[in-house]
């Protein structure tokens, strides 16, 4: 798992440095989107990513990657929603928001490292269309208990379904270097 840790690291360098970049750009003006807009924002990348995995002609030249990164992002930023409720206003300095940005990512990666031991790295043997299929359900898992108010009798939550399409995106990233 030292291999996986390593790539997991470098990807999130990439997404992390993006992230930043953005915020020195807009600030956290992200900070007053609702988690159902946050879902919506992640639906789309998911759905480009398969249009791009099923269709032979292209028309923005940009690929999957970028795409994974967005979804890795912006699930980033609605675990931030999900502590801090939801802000009329920027209210985040850089610092703040990659303080958090960094606690999120370490929790995620703890939960990685705990599933991939159990099991058994199973995800290097997936293909990334299977990753992006598991993405876009995760999402419309989301959708659904958002439609709920949140409630769930016996799943789990919004949070770990953004933590679990965090670690499907990385690893769909690290399949694609």
């Amino acid at each position: 798992m030292q291999n996986t840790s390593e790539q997991y690291d470098a990807v999130i360098t990439q997404c992390r440095k993006l992230f930043i970049n953005k915020m020195k750009d807009y600030g956290s003006a992200w900070r007053i989107l609702r988690l159902p807009s946050l879902t919506d924002q992640i639906f789309i990348k998911a759905q480009r990513i398969r249009g791009l995995q099923e269709n032979e002609e292209q028309k923005i030249d940009e690929g999957q990657e970028s795409e994974f990164i967005g979804i890795i992002n912006y699930c980033l930023m609605a675990l931030v929603q999900i502590e801090k409720g939801i802000a009329s206003q920027p209210d985040l300095s850089l610092e703040e928001a990659t303080k958090l940005y960094d606690t999120y990512i370490a929790k995620t990666k703890v939960l990685m490292q705990a599933k991939n031991h159990d099991y058994g790295e199973a995800w290097r043997d997936m293909r990334v269309s299977s990753l992006t299929d598991l993405i876009i359900q995760k999402l419309l898992r989301v959708k659904q208990i958002e439609n709920n108010q949140g409630k769930t009798l016996v799943s789990e939550g919004i949070g770990a379904n953004y933590q679990d399409m965090i670690n499907y995106s990385i690893f769909a990233m690290i399949h694609l270097s």
